[in-house]
């Protein structure tokens, strides 16, 4: 795979030398982009001897003359060639002032244009002073690119150049390299969901007690709607139905907000005839307070003992009712050793054709994480997913979801 490494203008610009030895051992042939700043600190002969690529710097620089030839003027439509002919773009290190660039779609330099221009995936590996890491301007420009599918390496904590402890260094090579090897995963999947349409359910639901008091649980929506980014990217016409989530909904997805789950169920009920696949990622309450008060319940008032009623079974519903699609359940537990058996059993039971297990009793995967670790489970066996991006986890459901008949009855 073609990569290009971009290296803004940061100490850890020296660790890039070697990140370019690393990916050639993988196989990779990498070709280097510097910023003006990144020359500080390494310079293009190292990088050019390293790669065995012309390194790229100015977007109207003057390469060196052939022998007893004119010097030849870089075309200004160069970049947009870069661009198109990657496979994977990482820019190590990324320092605060390029994360802002490329958040703002700012394109002042050869590698902010190139990254403007790439439709290929894109990873970034931060490193600044703690302090700099920690500005909620950093933070909020970090989130905007997650959102628009940049794969972020954290920085590692230790001692910094500036003298400082904490978060800054950039992460080991090797974990550089494994997100880039993902992200170009991800990046290579057909538009094999062309002409589908695919229904995902997403995030909590809230069970009101009161106006301002209401039931719900740990779930952020990230795995749904990582797999409605997936779906949509791979050609699919995507109706997402999302609970109360802090999240963005994926550029060309369509997208019904829901607070309850009735609510959710009578969005995916409606929805589901028009869908030749339905995943039911959402964390769907189980059940609801059976009396909640039009009034904020006072403290001395607030029962001791709550009734509760249960709420809709989407998935065991949608399963009675379909007839083509393909349906995907969720089985999230906390109970490692009976979990397994307990998801098995849902596979049945609700005439689903693809159960998710995950164990989300882990405190850094799972529920409100970036990374999950699932076991998929059909008809025809189990796989073990180890620990992944969601991004990574949403594209192999979808891949499994696809080499699975149109309909399978459950007896």
């Amino acid at each position: 795979m073609r990569v290009l490494l971009g290296i803004s203008g940061g100490i850890a610009a020296y660790k890039s030398a070697e990140l370019v030895r690393r990916l050639q051992q993988r196989g990779h042939r990498v070709q280097v982009i510097l910023t003006r700043a990144a020359r500080e600190f390494v310079t293009p002969l190292t990088l050019a001897t390293l790669s065995g690529e012309p390194v790229l710097e100015d977007l109207f620089s003057l390469p060196p003359p052939a022998k007893g030839g004119e010097p030849l003027t870089l075309a200004p439509i160069e970049h947009i060639a870069v661009a198109q002919a990657v496979g994977v773009v990482v820019v190590a290190p990324a320092t605060a002032h390029t994360l802002a660039r490329m958040a703002h779609g700012l394109a002042d330099d050869f590698l902010t244009t190139v990254l403007l221009a790439t439709p290929a995936p894109v990873v970034v590996a931060p490193a600044m002073n703690v302090q700099m890491w920690r500005h909620p301007a950093t933070q909020a420009n970090l989130d905007l690119l997650r959102r628009r599918g940049v794969t972020v390496v954290p920085p590692d904590s230790g001692y910094l150049a500036c003298g400082m402890t904490g978060d800054g260094r950039m992460a080991e090579l090797d974990a550089i390299a494994d997100a880039l090897d993902a992200a170009a995963v991800l990046g290579a999947h057909p538009a094999d969901l062309a002409g589908q349409t695919v229904l995902v359910t997403a995030g909590p639901t809230r069970e009101a007690l009161d106006p301002v008091r209401f039931l719900s649980n740990r779930s952020s929506g990230r795995m749904g709607y990582a797999l409605a980014a997936a779906a949509q990217r791979r050609g699919a016409r995507v109706l997402l139905i999302s609970g109360p989530t802090a999240l963005t909904p994926p550029p060309g997805v369509e997208c019904t907000r829901v607070v309850s789950a009735e609510e959710m169920a009578a969005a995916a009920e409606a929805a589901f005839p028009t869908c030749t696949m339905a995943v039911l990622v959402a964390a769907v309450a189980d059940y609801r307070p059976l009396h909640p008060s039009p009034e904020k319940i006072k403290k001395g008032d607030l029962r001791p003992v709550l009734e509760l009623a249960p709420t809709p079974d989407i998935l065991a519903s949608l399963g009675r009712r379909k007839t083509h699609q393909r349906l995907i359940g969720f089985a999230a537990e906390t109970d490692a050793e009976h979990g397994l058996d307990w998801a098995r059993a849902k596979l049945a039971a609700k005439n689903a054709d693809l159960i998710v297990f995950n164990d989300v009793s882990q405190p850094d995967v799972g529920f409100d994480a970036d990374d999950n670790a699932v076991t998929l489970i059909d008809a025809a066996g189990e796989r073990r997913i180890q620990r992944a991006s969601k991004a990574l986890i949403a594209d192999l459901i979808l891949d499994a979801a696809l080499r699975l008949p149109e309909y399978v009855h459950h007896a």
